[in-house]
């Protein structure tokens, strides 16, 4: 027991010794410019000899121990961006606390920056929207915030002209939908920033119905020395919407053309048919025949 105390004391008495050490601490930037990316230093560890207690050395880790370094102090010189000795080992002492730092590398830290910027771009959605049957969307997508503000080297921001989602698939959907997605990144911009990560793609989704209209087929550019027929003279129409849009739909809100200047071959006897108007509010309309056979007569 007695030598037990005895070594104990010993220990203790040993511990309240001051010792000096070496010491290797990795060095972590602090406070750059909002207006600067820093791209490469000089050296990222700065080698130190500390002087301390041994209960000191006790309680600190010199492994992988990191101290920072405010790097708002940098000066500008020539256009090089440099922090001196004297100022960067100011701000490591005061990490130190109660410990003296007696000697630090002598060696001025030089830093390179990209100067950065910001841009406005557009979010293009790559939500693949797969409907139930007799199901159709009511209205475009739209993109909540549809644009997104980037960050980062103005050579790379040049380049960009818009942000695109992650892609994902909504499958037999039959209701109103939200649906989250994140922005895609390029691993290439690994330096850019962007104000959101993530948008909302909203959908409105609606049941549709079918039902033809005859609509008058309308003959231009026919020269006046000539009068022209087709047959039939009223083509159908298929349209797509929803019962309500269907339900007082008739062909006033059509209109069908058939072009004389686009016959080539007088031998043929069929000339070309256009759906040139349809209702905004229509999903969609397309013509049941593509062309009509036509007599002409001279006048």
């Amino acid at each position: 027991m007695f030598l037990v105390c005895s070594s104990l004391i010993w220990f203790l008495n040993n511990l309240s010794e001051t010792y000096t050490n070496n010491a290797t601490f990795d060095l972590k930037f602090e406070n750059i410019p909002d207006s600067l990316l820093l791209t490469k230093t000089s050296k990222k560890q700065v080698d130190v000899k500390i002087e301390a207690t041994g209960f000191q050395f006790l309680g600190f880790n010199f492994k992988n121990k990191e101290v920072k370094l405010d790097v708002s102090t940098v000066e500008l010189v020539k256009g090089r961006y440099f922090i001196p000795q004297s100022v960067y080992r100011k701000q490591i002492d005061k990490q130190l606390r109660s410990m003296t730092l007696i000697e630090i590398d002598r060696d001025t830290l030089y830093f390179e920056f990209t100067r950065l910027g910001t841009k406005v771009v557009p979010v293009q959605s790559k939500l693949n929207v797969t409907l139930s049957q007799n199901h159709i969307l009511d209205g475009p997508l739209t993109i909540v915030p549809n644009e997104v503000t980037i960050k980062g080297p103005i050579s790379i921001l040049d380049t960009i002209d818009g942000v695109n989602t992650v892609s994902f698939d909504l499958l037999d959907t039959t209701s109103d939908f939200s649906q989250e997605l994140a922005l895609y990144k390029n691993q290439d911009s690994d330096n850019i920033t962007y104000s959101k990560n993530t948008v909302i793609v909203h959908g409105k989704v609606i049941r549709f119905s079918e039902k033809m209209v005859d609509v008058p087929i309308k003959v231009i550019n026919l020269p006046k020395r000539y009068a022209i027929r087709t047959f039939p003279d009223v083509v159908p129409v298929l349209c797509k919407g929803s019962l309500e849009e269907l339900k007082e739909l008739d062909s006033t809100g059509f209109e069908v053309v058939a072009d004389y200047n686009s016959i080539k071959d007088n031998a043929s006897k069929t000339i070309n048919l256009q759906l040139l108007k349809k209702p905004e509010n229509l999903h969609s309309a397309e013509l049941s025949e593509n062309q009509v056979e036509y007599i002409l007569k001279s006048q």
